[in-house]
């Protein structure tokens, strides 16, 4: 049977930027083990399959699958699968912003889609979990070890090693330098050593130095038990380091934004904005959004089992 299909280079506005993605936006009659065998093939960070919703409330039910594995949520998915579906006419705009809600394994997931001039040019998600903590993280020379620099490379003052997630979690892991973050290379043996168990497995490394002026942080993704070496854009890791980076702010009472830009070392240059909001130094919302470029349009042949 065929499908069709979309490509979108997703957290970017230039084509062959940002991270791709590819959507399947009516994959009904599709089972998991088809889904995870075409998101293997197209081996894309992430593919999402569309489906009605079973809440008649909300808008559509997204699956979100790596090349081994599903998610039950994933940042530029959902933005991308937003762009996709208004940028092709399955989504009708509703004036400036038309919100939406998606079913995710995690629970509904909204998205705002911003237009002009009838046409999408910013995806913008709430998380739908608030920022979380987890156990603390591995000791700073083997968190150096795995990552191949030195361990004076990492801060470790109000910036430190330590878990987070809005769904998904990550050790994130903050550098003194984008030299450091340049020069990390996943010693693979030493993470299947030391991390690949932990409840924050995949690695989010940043500095405060930055290529782009108007950026806050350059950021690196690392996920080896997702099939995913490095990631371009990771906007479940984006809404989490809304948390991390929200708590260590001193204000209490504000919205907090930040502009992050990541895959630069892949040739792929992607930039992330995140806010959280704060009332009386709770962080109350996570927000994550970005540009995407729709690149292409196909059909996939799929064997019915």
């Amino acid at each position: 049977m065929r499908y069709h299909y979309y490509t979108a280079d997703v957290f970017t506005d230039q084509p062959f930027g940002g991270n791709p993605l590819a959507v399947f936006p009516d994959a009904r009659g599709l089972s998991a083990q088809q889904m995870q065998r075409i998101a293997a093939e197209f081996n894309y960070s992430e593919s999402t399959f569309v489906f009605p919703p079973d809440d008649q409330r909300h808008t559509r039910r997204v699956r979100i699958f790596t090349p081994s594995t599903e998610m039950t949520f994933a940042g530029h998915p959902t933005v991308g699968t937003a762009h996709v579906l208004a940028a092709t006419g399955d989504i009708p705009l509703i004036g400036a912003v038309t919100r939406v809600i998606f079913e995710e394994g995690v629970g509904p997931v909204p998205v705002a889609i911003y237009a002009q001039d009838g046409k999408p040019v910013f995806s913008q998600l709430t998380a739908a979990k608030l920022p979380e903590f987890g156990p603390p993280a591995p000791p700073v020379d083997v968190i150096a070890g795995m990552l191949s620099i030195n361990a004076a490379d990492i801060m470790t003052g109000v910036d430190f090693p330590q878990s987070a997630s809005c769904g998904v979690p990550y050790l994130f892991v903050p550098l003194r330098s984008i030299d450091a973050v340049r020069r990390v290379r996943l010693n693979h043996p030493l993470w299947e050593k030391h991390f690949a168990s932990l409840w924050a497995r995949w690695i989010y490394l940043f500095s405060y130095e930055v290529e782009r002026a108007g950026s806050h942080l350059h950021a690196r993704m690392f996920a080896p038990s997702l099939g995913i070496s490095e990631d371009p854009a990771t906007g479940s890791a984006a809404s989490a380091l809304g948390g991390y980076l929200g708590v260590r702010d001193p204000r209490t009472d504000d919205t907090l934004r930040w502009r992050v830009e990541q895959g630069f070392e892949m040739g792929r240059p992607s930039i992330l904005e995140v806010e959280s909001d704060k009332v009386a130094g709770a962080i109350t919302a996570v927000r994550v959004g970005g540009a995407s470029v729709l690149m292409a349009e196909g059909w996939l042949e799929v064997p019915m089992d």
